[in-house]
């Protein structure tokens, strides 16, 4: 097929790499002119995906619509933050009914909605949209390593058409009807891997971080469920799996930057040295907002929004977290 991937950071090359292995011509876009000019001239993308080599099958843009105009479907691999500007500026070249796959992981801040409401009701794509979501590092996914993921839609054809697109002897894919728990378990998980990286940025051990990935897991499903999700998703790839990675991996932007806040770093200068979106920070207001809507209790979440947001410190952070009421591990 013919596959659009807009956005030519880390994971959206790594999809349009994947793609093109699979025998598709892919036209990966790229929102600054020059950095489309330095990827087309070098054969990779050296600022966001260093060292690995990009197939002739893939071709790069930075026009919009000559990006759209022979699509035959679409990835959009774009910061969370940006996904309601980029869909509008998508919208006059969007053709109705194109299958669309989402790869970013968030909750809009300003609305509170999940990320694919936002394209569906921007593009009109519902029914032919779907997101995809697991452990999946850029890195190691565009060299080839064993790797697993998600897809997930409301309409079963979307989904098991992208699954044949992505899916190769290395990179397996399962198919999901439920788009709401994948987002959901996505946008937290990124939040409970910031504490994560505060954690060993502090000298804590092996069974701190796994009360915390155990305990994060446990809030993720209270929302889940809260918004009308399937549980069960959190215990596959879109959620445990993508915690676990996204809590201990050395590639881990939300982990490495929960390190650097232990030790001092700040949100804008850790991001302006990456050129990387910490997620993690982004929804850790975004994705407890949306909790206090729907009276559901995130408290690890919480605290990691006072440490990013307002300062508050790893030990006051860990001290609040241990003196809560004590209280049945499931209720």
């Amino acid at each position: 097929m013919r596959i659009a991937v807009i956005g030519a950071g880390s994971w959206g090359t790594a999809a349009a790499l994947q793609l093109a292995n699979n025998g598709n011509d892919v036209l990966l876009w790229a929102r600054r002119p020059e950095l489309a000019e330095r990827i087309e001239a070098a054969g990779c993308n050296e600022e966001y995906l260093p060292g690995v080599a990009l197939p002739k099958t893939v071709k790069f843009t930075s026009n919009i619509d000559a990006a759209l105009s022979t699509a035959e479907a679409l990835v959009l691999a774009t910061p969370s933050k940006a996904v309601r500007d980029l869909c509008e500026q998508i919208k006059p070249c969007y053709k109705a009914n194109t299958p669309l796959v989402l790869l970013t992981k968030g909750v809009e801040n300003t609305s509170g909605m999940l990320l694919l409401d936002v394209v569906d009701t921007v593009l009109e794509s519902s029914g032919a949209s779907a997101v995809l979501s697991g452990p999946n590092h850029a890195e190691e996914v565009a060299r080839g390593m064993v790797s697993a993921t998600v897809v997930a839609s409301k309409n079963p054809e979307v989904a098991q058409l992208f699954q044949q697109l992505f899916s190769s002897e290395n990179f397996r894919v399962y198919t999901s009807s439920d788009s709401t728990g994948v987002q959901l378990c996505g946008a937290a998980k990124n939040i409970i891997a910031l504490a994560a990286g505060m954690l060993a940025g502090s000298g804590y051990g092996d069974n701190t971080a796994a009360m915390l990935m155990t305990r994060g897991l446990a809030e993720i499903s209270r929302l889940v469920e809260a918004l009308g999700g399937e549980t069960q998703t959190c215990m596959g790839l879109a959620g445990m799996g993508d915690l676990i990675v996204t809590c201990t991996s050395r590639h881990s932007r939300n982990r490495s930057f929960g390190v650097a806040l232990a030790q001092g770093e700040t949100l804008s200068h850790y991001e302006e040295g990456t050129h990387m979106v910490v997620e993690g920070a982004l929804a850790s207001k975004s994705v407890t907002n949306l909790a206090a809507l729907h009276g559901v209790e995130l408290p690890i979440c919480e605290m990691v929004r006072k440490a990013v947001w307002e300062g508050l410190a790893l030990d006051e952070m860990i001290s609040l977290l241990m003196q809560r009421p004590a209280k049945p591990e499931f209720y």
